[in-house]
């Protein structure tokens, strides 16, 4: 039985930003397994050396250095090891972000302009830095992490849903104007994965009650079930996709009336 050839990421290089916990940590972890050296990255050394093993046990090579992406500077320096050990980078996946839930009325500015730095700011400072390493790659992947957000509103959680929807319109800009540079830019809108970062607002609340009504599938998602479309859009199968958001949500953004 023939497969096709073009979902294979043997040779190539990744940077995950964010990529020590969560959905970063998965994404970061299923690329290695699909043959890609990967370089996760985060604050905290403890965690990068954990996953960078897990990635070295698959026969990968990384990157073991901790990278603040609120600091350009820091993703400068990111971006010259990784370039300097592995000689480029083809793939960057944006995958760090916060949030937190209070009522619009009373969020305050700082409050506001931390979430927007983290999910929108940094999003585009790494976009940027690696902007030239993955020029040359000749066959650049951006994969940015939106969300559910990104199209619809949530209510108490306003900011975050307001950074999503611009990671949205940043990964569209972004396409339009680096498309002859060879960089392809697309993004992933996760449903409902219950993770570190959300799991007080879902497990065993009405908000989370709520979410799994409105999803035809009747369940959260599992962080593995983002593999597969973060697989093809860092691939060779991706090469005419840029601009697009997937969304791996069970039927949530479908679904109009789900009750019998």
């Amino acid at each position: 039985m023939q497969t096709f050839q073009g979902i294979d990421l043997q040779g190539r290089n990744a940077v995950v930003i964010g990529g020590t916990s969560g959905i970063g940590k998965t994404l970061a972890i299923g690329m290695a397994k699909a043959g890609a050296n990967v370089v996760p990255t985060g604050r905290r050394e403890s965690n990068i050396a954990e996953v960078c093993s897990e990635i070295e046990a698959l026969g990968r090579k990384t990157v073991r250095k901790t990278c603040d992406a609120s600091v350009r500077a820091s993703l400068d320096e990111l971006r010259d090891a990784v370039v300097a050990e592995l000689g480029g980078v083809d793939i960057l996946l944006n995958a760090a972000g916060q949030t937190f839930r209070k009522p619009t009325i009373d969020v305050e500015e700082a409050e506001w302009n931390r979430i927007m730095d983290v999910n929108v700011t940094g999003m585009l400072r790494a976009c940027q830095s690696f902007y030239a390493p993955l020029k040359a790659s000749g066959k650049g992947r951006i994969i940015n992490i939106a969300s559910l957000s990104s199209f619809v509103g949530l209510t108490q959680v306003t900011a975050y849903c307001a950074s999503k929807a611009a990671v949205l319109s940043l990964t569209r800009s972004l396409a339009v104007e680096w498309a002859t540079d060879h960089i392809n830019v697309n993004c992933i809108a996760p449903g409902v994965f219950p993770t570190e970062l959300n799991s007080a607002l879902l497990n065993g609340t009405e908000r989370g009650r709520e979410f799994l009504m409105r999803t035809p599938m009747k369940r959260f998602g599992k962080p593995e079930e983002l593999v597969g479309a973060c697989i093809l859009l860092a691939s060779d199968a991706a090469s005419f996709i840029s601009g697009e958001s997937i969304a791996v949500d069970g039927g949530f953004l479908a679904s109009g009336v789900n009750s019998i």
